[in-house]
């Protein structure tokens, strides 16, 4: 809850103490991910197809599934008569010390879920501690997220736009609102094959909507229209998004229609235009971002390998959350090979390289999976958005405040009093099981 006495330095694990001794009911409804998820899916009934545009999935859904099932093939063997009284979940990423080692992933486009869109969750991470990762799809400002998020940990995501001008505007914006660390997406050049928002024809980018980082920079604006138009920096989208209803007014020639239809779709142009990067296109942001930079989207050992001949400073292991490539290999699989590699073991012991993991974490076991498997910090996507869907900044403060507690809980009766006694430690604190449950598909 929004002004709750805990802070980051508190156990975790207190949040479970403060909902039995008072009785207190969660906003969101249930702390268990997959009520939450069809609450969330019945909240939104009436706005399926933004519903669907967030959770849905690319092709047949098998990447989600294969992103659940890889963490589930890994089980957890837990130690007896340890001394895990005293517990925290600290870590340091970057030089920097953080109280656990969850970070809010880069989700776009948020304001279709709820009215305060970004400004809620940027403002739930910084409550809790957590830091928070902003995508260039955002329906806030760079500037207005990163006031909402005030004296919070914060990276930013950057969907790489075609015309070098507008990626330098972005970056020095970025940095003058105090993002610390740039995450580049790489899997997402254009658009994966998406049949549910293909059926309802659903791309709020057209409507104007999950472009604000571009119609409130000043460059990309001076880019569009004759002469040019002023940027937007306190641009909110309307909630809910009727695109049916939109359309019919683009249809009947209505002027802020079009203004909207023109402003997306150019946006669109800058960040999916089906132009593809290559690795010597790193040096650019290199030489033009003063701090950490982190490629997101890795999946094999020889992409690893050419990030750090690259000197980037880490990587995302992560396929998306399963909505880019159908029938791709699940995200905790390829970090199982990433992390065994000998020269990304060597420079992460180095403090050389970081190496975090994303797509498919939905509970305290999974985080202490991953941080076993090697990762040394973990991004956490769609339970998150359910709870801005169930409860805006209040319902995402519950999801990050229970995943915690979770961690915290799990990590001591299996035996462990910190990140540092399981970091890597795959041969001792897991093991690989012949057979994972199947996973239902959304």
């Amino acid at each position: 809850m929004p002004g709750d006495p805990l802070t980051p330095q508190t156990t975790w694990s207190q949040y479970t103490a403060s909902i039995y001794l008072t009785g207190r009911r969660s906003v969101i409804g249930s702390y268990d991910h997959r009520r939450i998820e069809g609450k969330a899916r019945e909240v939104m009934k009436d706005n399926h197809s933004a519903y669907m545009y967030t959770f849905g999935n690319a092709g047949t859904g098998s990447t989600y599934c294969n992103n659940l099932e890889a963490l589930e093939q890994w089980r957890i063997i837990p130690r007896m008569l340890r001394n895990a009284t005293h517990r925290n979940l600290d870590t340091t990423l970057f030089g920097v010390k953080l109280p656990s080692p969850i970070l809010v992933a880069p989700l776009g486009v948020q304001g279709i879920l709820h009215k305060d869109g970004e400004l809620a969750t940027a403002s739930a991470a910084a409550n809790v501690g957590v830091p928070f990762v902003m995508s260039t799809a955002s329906t806030r400002s760079i500037e207005a997220v990163a006031k909402a998020n005030s004296d919070g940990h914060r990276w930013y995501q950057l969907y790489w736009p075609q015309t070098n001008e507008v990626t330098l505007s972005i970056l020095r914006r970025a940095k003058a609102a105090g993002f610390t660390a740039l995450v580049v997406t790489l899997d997402t050049f254009l658009l994966g094959w998406r049949p549910h928002d293909l059926d309802t024809a659903y791309l709020p980018f057209i409507a104007g909507v999950g472009v604000q980082v571009g119609t409130s920079d000043p460059v990309f604006m001076q880019r569009v229209g004759d002469g040019g138009l002023a940027p937007r920096p306190d641009e909110r989208t309307p909630f809910p998004l009727d695109l049916d209803a939109f359309r019919a007014r683009l249809a009947a020639g209505d002027e802020q229609a079009l203004a909207a239809f023109t402003l997306g779709t150019a946006w669109l142009r800058e960040g999916h235009s089906g132009t593809f990067r290559s690795w010597k296109d790193i040096a650019f942001l290199r030489e033009n971002w003063d701090g950490p930079i982190v490629l997101k989207g890795v999946q094999t050992i020889q992409d690893a390998h050419a990030a750090m001949d690259a000197r980037v400073d880490g990587i995302i292991v992560s396929n998306h959350g399963g909505r880019q490539v159908d029938g791709a290999v699940g995200s905790f699989s390829a970090l199982e090979k990433i992390t065994a590699s000998p020269r990304v073991r060597r420079a992460q012991e180095q403090g050389m390289f970081t190496v975090l993991f994303d797509s498919g974490i939905r509970t305290g076991s999974d985080v202490i999976k991953a941080i076993a498997m090697g990762a040394q910090g973990v991004l956490v996507g769609r339970p998150i958005m359910y709870g801005l869907a169930l409860g805006g900044e209040e319902g995402v403060e519950e999801v990050l405040r229970a995943l915690l507690a979770d961690t915290e809980i799990t990590l001591g009766l299996c035996g462990y009093r910190n990140i540092d006694e399981i970091w890597g430690k795959r041969e001792t604190v897991l093991e690989k099981a012949d057979s994972p449950h199947r996973c239902a598909k959304l």
